[in-house]
């Protein structure tokens, strides 16, 4: 639902089109045929493999009331036509977010940014209505579809800016004008894209540039690269955390649960409370400091952000613990995966008690580095003590020779697999009630469907 039901032609002056056909009203904005309803305007995208404007007559019948399209159409609806239907679809959004006056939020980072976006919507749903990014819908298309969710009842708003390389964020954050803004961290993600890590530095700190002179920066001190996102936001209100003491917010006092949670003491202001968290991980200590960080540099009480963050769960795909057959443990961790998301969750498979068995898919989207990424993983893997790493996909072969040249340990093994049906063939005959499997892999891996096959039978 959009903040308004606006009339075709206040679009124009965001546009720059041409109205052809009557001036009518729209309830919303659509992209896809298949969900279209009765009253939507509906913007044919171009894509490399795809064009909407072959398919807009579907749209029509499904009862959208207009289009907004490059080139006139031989439809009897109303038509926007303009010279970049995905440039349209941004302007749309940002006009719809000129009407918001609530707080919106913009995140990014390399790993956590959907961990956090979520543990932040789940705080402010203690203070007011919230809309948050759905899923991923985090990228030049996902996020002007987002903006264009928001409507009269929402007091906040979250929206989580992905990128793939430089200037899509700087994209997002310009039609977002974030009244705050946070990167989570900077890692060793999408590195084709980037060509370096000081690349994806550069890039996520775009997010700082769409802030107003008074939108606040908020910064993980932490990162090895703060200094320079500091130095980005020097003419705008900074508030920073970390377990680093220097940190405006910062954690003391942390320490593992018998599950593999966590709790802790946040300090900010002079003030402490303890936060116990439902979330695995140690890596979710620092998620929760940024979302502590995001809720009081809007000006809500700590206490608000302890009590959502007491109430949060694991997000499916993200170090969810799941029961899986013979009464082992399966975590879930197979949303995505890049260098740094993957160390933090063999962190956390160590800190645990049973077999530990690391099931590796590839990590995708890292460059000429990748099958060196992959080896040190491998190392990583072996160094922390866990007894088994099974690994599918052509790059997680170099993952296994890492481990194989660094294991220490007799009970140590690694293999690779050339398909998923082999891994799991191999594992489940062999599951018990003191094995705890962690299952990792960048979304293209698709390992969630080896997750599926290791719980579908409890």
């Amino acid at each position: 639902m959009m903040h308004n039901h606006f009339l075709l032609s206040e679009l124009l002056p965001a546009l720059s089109g041409q109205l052809l056909g009557k001036d009518i009203a729209f309830s919303k904005v659509n992209t896809d045929t298949r969900s279209v309803q009765s009253g939507d305007l509906f913007v044919a995208l171009k894509g490399e493999n795809f064009d909407a404007h072959d398919f807009a007559n579907k749209a029509v019948a499904a009862g959208a009331v207009a289009l907004v399209v490059d080139r006139e159409l031989a439809l009897d609806v109303p038509q926007l036509i303009v010279a970049d239907t995905r440039v349209a679809l941004g302007q749309i959004a940002e006009y719809n977010r000129s009407f918001f006056d609530g707080v919106l939020f913009a995140i990014t980072g390399s790993s956590g940014k959907t961990t956090v976006k979520e543990m932040l919507a789940e705080i402010l749903c203690g203070a007011g209505q919230v809309l948050a990014t759905k899923g991923n819908l985090n990228n030049e298309i996902g996020v002007p579809l987002t903006l264009l969710r928001i409507a009269p009842c929402d007091q906040y708003a979250v929206i989580e800016m992905g990128a793939s390389g430089p200037g899509e964020i700087a994209y997002s954050a310009g039609l977002s004008h974030p009244d705050i803004a946070l990167i989570s961290n900077a890692m060793g993600a999408h590195l084709e894209g980037f060509g370096s890590l000081q690349g994806v530095v550069e890039a996520k700190g775009e997010i700082y540039d769409g802030l107003s002179s008074t939108g606040t920066a908020v910064v993980n001190i932490d990162d090895p690269h703060a200094d320079q996102w500091i130095r980005r936001v020097a003419d705008k209100p900074l508030l920073t955390f970390g377990m680093d003491s220097n940190a405006d917010i910062n954690a003391i006092d942390v320490q593992i649960l018998e599950d593999g949670c966590y709790s802790f003491v946040v300090q900010y202001g002079g003030t402490s409370e303890k936060v116990q968290l439902k979330v695995m991980g140690r890596h979710n200590v620092m998620n929760a400091l940024a979302a502590i960080a995001l809720t009081v540099s809007a000006g809500l009480p700590l206490s608000l952000a302890v009590a959502g963050l007491e109430r949060f769960c694991a997000v499916k795909g993200r170090m969810c613990s799941l029961s899986g057959l013979n009464g082992a443990r399966i975590i879930d961790d197979s949303y995505n995966a890049n260098p740094g998301s993957v160390k933090a969750a063999i962190l956390a498979l160590e800190e645990l008690k049973g077999e530990r068995i690391f099931v590796l898919g590839d990590m995708g989207e890292l460059g000429p580095e990748a099958e060196k990424m992959h080896r040190e993983i491998g190392q990583f893997t072996a160094m922390h003590n866990i007894e088994k790493l099974l690994a599918v996909g052509p790059l997680s072969k170099a993952a296994v020779e890492g481990f194989e040249s660094s294991n220490n340990l007799a009970t140590q093994q690694a293999e690779h697999f050339i398909d998923q049906n082999s891994l799991v063939d191999r594992i489940l005959p062999r599951l018990h009630e003191n094995m705890v499997v962690l299952v990792k892999g960048s979304r293209s891996a698709g390992m969630d469907k080896v997750v599926t096959r290791l719980t579908e039978e409890v």
